[in-house]
């Protein structure tokens, strides 16, 4: 199916602020109007008709981490009986904590991995994509700016066989540019990640036995590597750490104030990483009928090839009315007026075929 974006947006960074929510058991608030789900039909009502009263719990993802915590300052003035919170700890703990019921949803950055299928075994998980945007090749070298580097030589500073930054195949890369003999420091995610499922999906996509670490939420990256905890983590590590590299989100990295390359594109451009070219990027995408894709490794002269996509997880069997109406009040939320906040934070919005998609799958959330 080919994707046509509604809009393209500029950039503009923000500060992430730290998060720290407490994440308690599923609630189940009871709410003194009767349960009242999303219209379908319009995403500006973002909440339907009924007042709600609990609270939602969420957790994952951080790429989604300023979206989300924006997206619920905002929600309170619609449903201010609602109390959403948000704890970030990376894909991999999001699903952990959906399969163990924890949370109401879970971020992911990738759809469940078969080794963790066992975990939702009787169980029908929805995915309702919320956002898109790149993973930047975010680096600190002091005197170096526009820097270009091509998937292979991605590929081989990330798998440990280039070590210093002057290496000939970061210069082949970079005709003319003064590159110093500083040691390359890798930072990494320590965590289970759908930034790194996605990165390393790149990596196999475009440079085959070039890569020879797999791709999957956790890498058994080169011992020197520094892992750090969620995008902002790695973002630290590349902040404090001269003639480090990393990958990050590229809100994250903006609201760093990060410094990162523009990666060599599928049409052989070097395009830098914006919510433009992840709109390039995911111009043809072919979504499936759960509404999941991929994003990375796309055609189009403009593309990011280092685009990635994220959706919010949930069970299609609430265990009462009310779980389930205010499910459907936060996501019609997320995918209506809160597609509007993406701006803000350096995101790109789901194509309006895609959103209108997700939209009509609330139906299927039920108790």
């Amino acid at each position: 199916m080919q994707l046509r974006y509604r809009q393209q947006v500029t950039a503009a960074g923000v500060s992430v602020v730290a998060l720290a929510l407490t994440l308690g058991a599923c609630s189940s608030s009871s709410s003194s109007s009767p349960p009242g789900g999303s219209s379908s039909s319009s995403s500006s009502s973002s909440s339907g008709g009924a007042k709600l009263s609990g609270t939602l719990n969420g957790s994952g993802s951080t790429f989604q981490l300023t979206f989300q915590q924006e997206a619920i300052a905002a929600f309170k003035s619609v449903q201010p009986n609602m109390t959403v919170n948000y704890g970030g700890g990376g894909s991999g703990k999001g699903r952990t904590d959906l399969a163990a019921g924890t949370v109401n949803f879970a971020g992911s950055d990738s759809p469940i991995p078969a080794k963790e299928a066992s975990g939702f075994t009787g169980k029908t998980i929805l995915y309702f994509p919320v956002i898109i945007g790149p993973i930047t090749m975010a680096y600190n070298l002091s005197g170096v700016s526009n820097l270009k580097l091509s998937p292979a030589t991605i590929a081989g500073i990330f798998s440990g066989k280039i070590k210093t930054w002057n290496d000939p195949a970061i210069k082949a890369d970079n005709s003319g540019a003064n590159l110093p003999s500083t040691p390359i420091t890798l930072a990494v995610r320590s965590d289970s990640s759908g930034t790194t499922q996605n990165f390393t999906e790149f990596l196999v996509e475009a440079t085959g036995s070039a890569w020879s670490l797999g791709s999957s939420s956790t890498i058994k990256w080169p011992s020197s590597a520094r892992a750090a905890s969620g995008n902002p983590g790695v973002a630290q590590v590349v902040k404090s750490t001269p003639g480090a590299i990393g990958y990050v989100d590229y809100s994250t990295a903006k609201a760093s104030g990060l410094t990162f390359a523009s990666v060599k594109n599928k049409d052989g451009s070097f395009i830098a990483p914006s919510p433009e070219s992840a709109t390039a990027a995911a111009d043809a995408v072919a979504v499936k009928p759960d509404l999941t894709f991929a994003a990375v490794w796309q055609g189009g002269a403009n593309a990011y090839p280092i685009t990635y996509q994220s959706w919010d997880l949930v069970n299609a069997k609430q265990p009462t009315a009310n779980d389930a109406a205010m499910l459907k009040a936060y996501l019609t939320y997320l995918l209506g007026d809160g597609q509007k906040l993406l701006e803000q934070v350096g995101l790109a919005p789901l194509p309006t075929s895609l959103d209108q998609q997700a939209v009509a799958q609330l139906d299927k959330i039920t108790s």
